[in-house]
């Protein structure tokens, strides 16, 4: 009963939020325009991206285990509404929460150095060249890459943590915390195992760059040529660029999802090398459909964290903007 009205309590917190704190979106592009020095860019978009995550992490854990479902049971079938219901009923809703630590330091890590990255991509390729949209998109892509390898630690981590419990007992790694499951990844595997799946992780983080941060802006402009400006700018252009990213990075998404937390065959060899072999692996044997699996709870985990994390920035730089004058 205490762990229902928590997370009732949780709902009535997001849903409070969603409708009664979004930034107004011109405000936000005129404190961005302003030009905002590169520590507060960076952990303005920190801050924002560890913001999202914690409200869409339980969305995550859903997608992920749907994603791994096939592998760990050959003709399983999940569905969001089965994986939340098994869950609270044997886990308790706690459960979904799983690697959260691990999910936060990624966003310390990825979000923070990927906008960092941005900007000093940007600045750059000002001082030689007009940056249009094409520019923009190449930069964001370059600047995502760049932090998903400075991330990919917690982001095995991550992965692990979060699927540990919807694995049958004998084949779960039963870590206590990030810092357990990192000494004993180091130890057990080594540490190269933290960048097992950085190839497909490297490549969604491109795609998500490219499409997520390059995307936004132009939907907000295209929005706000529709008449659709305020609240509905910010929730109608982050849904949307959500949308498009999700679409196109699954795949990548899947494959970093496996190579991340496979084990050793009885040979002591790994059945996932590379991304598009493991790609084309999944294809092959089990089919296109499965590198989409789960893609209903990642929809919503990818368009609600874009939604939140936007949010929450530009009203973290409208705020310094505003002290500033």
């Amino acid at each position: 009963r205490s762990g229902s009205s928590n997370f009732l309590r949780l709902i009535r917190c997001i849903v409070f939020y969603l409708f009664c704190s979004w930034p107004n979106p011109d405000s936000a592009m005129s404190a961005q325009q302003a030009g905002l020095p590169l520590w507060v860019n960076v952990s303005t978009g920190g801050l924002g991206g560890i913001f999202g995550w914690i409200w869409v992490h339980p969305v995550y854990t859903c997608s992920l285990q749907i994603n791994l479902a096939s592998l760990q049971s050959p003709g399983k079938k999940l569905s969001l509404p089965s994986v939340v219901t098994k869950t609270w009923n044997e886990e308790g809703v706690r459960s979904l929460y799983s690697g959260l630590p691990a999910g936060i330091l990624r966003q310390v890590f990825y979000a923070s150095s990927r906008l960092g990255f941005f900007q000093i991509f940007k600045d750059a390729w000002g001082t030689h060249s007009e940056m249009d949209f094409t520019s923009r998109m190449c930069l964001a892509s370059v600047a995502g890459g760049l932090a998903a390898y400075i991330a990919c630690p917690c982001e095995v981590s991550l992965v692990r943590m979060s699927n540990d419990a919807a694995l049958p007992m004998a084949a779960r790694r039963n870590y206590k915390g990030i810092m357990d499951c990192a000494i004993r990844i180091a130890k057990e595997e080594g540490v190269g195992t933290f960048w097992r799946g950085c190839k497909p992780f490297v490549c969604r983080c491109c795609v998500v760059g490219a499409t997520q941060v390059g995307t936004y802006d132009q939907f907000k402009s295209l929005f706000s040529s529709w008449g659709i400006n305020g609240k509905s700018n910010v929730a109608f252009s982050s849904m949307t660029a959500g949308l498009v990213y999700t679409t196109a990075t699954m795949p990548f998404e899947s494959a970093k999802n496996r190579m991340a937390s496979q084990k050793p065959n009885a040979n002591g060899v790994l059945p996932y090398r590379s991304t598009f072999q493991t790609i084309a692996k999944v294809a092959a044997q089990e089919g296109l459909a499965k590198l989409y699996s789960g893609l209903v709870p990642y929809i919503l985990f990818c368009g609600g964290h874009t939604l939140l994390m936007f949010s929450a920035m530009e009203e973290l730089r409208r705020m310094y903007s505003s002290k500033m004058v």
